[in-house]
């Protein structure tokens, strides 16, 4: 499962078990990247902080496991690189599936080599009741599911938005995400550098 997480929430990791669950996965890696392409400038915690906060928030599932390989990497994300390590560390015969959001689905025609992609993964796209994918070409449509995750009405860009006009962000992730944001005071202008420290 792809994403910034920044931070993780509760929206992040209900998709990542409903998507487990219907799909009957082993496991669910979820892969902070260090830089996204897609996202353009936004207000992005240091990789190692997202990294140990999705750490803390998935600790007590079993199925769940963090991967630092595009951070390891640097520079910016890109789904493909990060598939084609993935088929080279579990072999060429593991069945690997892409979690993203739906609205991140409409958009891989226009991802770094997109045309290897379906040799590479299968995508599961996750979006709230009611919600129709817009038509992909055949080549990815054929490796494309499309599943119904609860609604949650949070977000990753709401979290931060809470955080710098001071408000709770309770309930919306796990404690322990909560009291790592306020300890190192992520979020706000205060914030170290995403090269500090490395």
């Amino acid at each position: 499962m792809g994403g910034t997480f920044n931070p993780i929430h509760y929206g992040h990791l209900v998709t990542a078990e409903v998507v487990r669950d219907r799909f009957k996965l082993d496991k669910v890696i979820f892969i902070p990247s260090y830089r996204t392409p897609y996202k353009g400038r936004i207000n992005l915690a240091p990789s190692r902080h997202r990294y140990k906060m999705t750490k803390l928030a998935i600790e007590n599932n079993g199925y769940f496991s963090v991967s630092d390989i595009e951070i390891k990497r640097r520079g910016k994300s890109y789904t493909r690189d990060t598939m084609k390590g993935f088929k080279e560390r579990f072999g060429k015969k593991t069945k690997l599936f892409f979690i993203t959001g739906a609205d991140a689905i409409a958009q891989i025609p226009k991802w770094k080599k997109a045309e290897e992609l379906p040799t590479l993964c299968e995508f599961i796209a996750a979006s709230r009741p009611g919600f129709r994918l817009k038509k992909l070409p055949p080549r990815y449509q054929r490796h494309t599911h499309l599943i119904e995750v609860p609604a949650l009405a949070i977000s990753s860009t709401n979290i931060r938005r809470r955080l710098k006009k001071g408000e709770t962000i309770k309930y919306l992730l796990p404690e322990k995400v909560e009291k790592y944001i306020y300890k190192y005071r992520l979020y706000s202008s205060q914030r170290e550098s995403e090269h500090v420290g490395k």
